[in-house]
């Protein structure tokens, strides 16, 4: 049965999509039977891939609301291992359309039960909320992948992310845990990013990856290509640190200076 891990952060800009995107990719990479689900309004995982948003015919919205099958909804994208279920405008107003349904935290999980088993990982891409659509996403999967970014705020919120995690462990999904906490947008320039390091790896313990993602112009500037890093610029830190990322998922060997390297090149490319 294939692993599902939500990515989800309520707060914007932490770098959630760009990481279900390139974990996704390197994933596929190393030989894993990959789905992505954008599960977020905005479709940005979708305009990532290489698709056009505005001409997708059916998408998660679809799946949710119409009960399409997955593999109706399924598209190709840039990597043969991987697939990508895609996101739409139509997605804005799901939440409001899902409140009058039976079941309605369970809509995505029952969907999946059919494609689980084809897939090494699901990937789910949640929107910024705690709303309906974050909670099927919980409801759903195995694991939470929290990115955090390595800003002054960093940790505010987070408490009511994790008591909403924790109620969807009490009454939804019980088998519900942390995957980890990844640092995200690391500016090793800045006193602050330390602080920040140092932070949440106090709160978060053993739970924080041990890979940091650096704050990359590469990696900013890929999805305006709809490629993922890889396929923009594979020699990038952010590729590099990417796929040292997928390794720790797999539970494989990482490279033990890909900080320092970080700390080398940030901004710089």
């Amino acid at each position: 049965m294939g692993k599902i891990i939500s990515v989800c952060n309520q707060k914007g800009g932490v770098g959630k999509t760009t990481t279900v995107v390139n974990l996704g990719y390197y994933l596929a990479h190393k030989g894993k039977n990959v789905l992505i689900i954008d599960l977020d309004p905005q479709a940005n995982a979708t305009s990532g891939l290489g698709l056009d948003k505005s001409k997708i015919e059916k998408s998660i919205y679809d799946i949710l609301i119409n009960n399409v099958k997955p593999n109706e909804a399924m598209q190709e994208v840039n990597m043969p291992q991987l697939k990508l279920i895609p996101s739409n405008i139509h997605l804005t107003g799901a939440e409001i359309e899902l409140v009058s349904f039976m079941n309605r935290e369970y809509r995505l999980k029952q969907a999946l039960k059919e494609i689980v088993n084809d897939f090494d990982f699901i990937l789910i891409d949640s929107p910024p909320s705690l709303g309906l659509l974050t909670i099927n996403s919980l409801a759903a999967c195995n694991s939470v992948l929290v990115p955090i970014q390595c800003e002054y705020y960093a940790l505010e919120g987070l408490s009511q992310l994790l008591n909403t995690i924790n109620l969807v462990k009490e009454n939804l999904n019980k088998d519900l845990e942390i995957q980890g906490v990844l640092l995200t947008m690391a500016d090793y320039r800045t006193n602050l990013t330390s602080e920040v390091i140092d932070e949440v790896k106090r709160f978060f313990k053993e739970k924080v990856f041990k890979t940091i993602i650096p704050r990359s112009i590469k990696l900013s500037e890929a999805p305006g290509f709809g490629q993922p890093i890889h396929l923009y610029d594979k020699h990038s830190i952010g590729a590099k640190t990417y796929l040292s990322l997928a390794n720790e998922i797999l539970g494989e060997a990482i490279s033990e200076d890909i900080n320092q390297l970080s700390m080398q090149q940030t901004i710089i490319e």
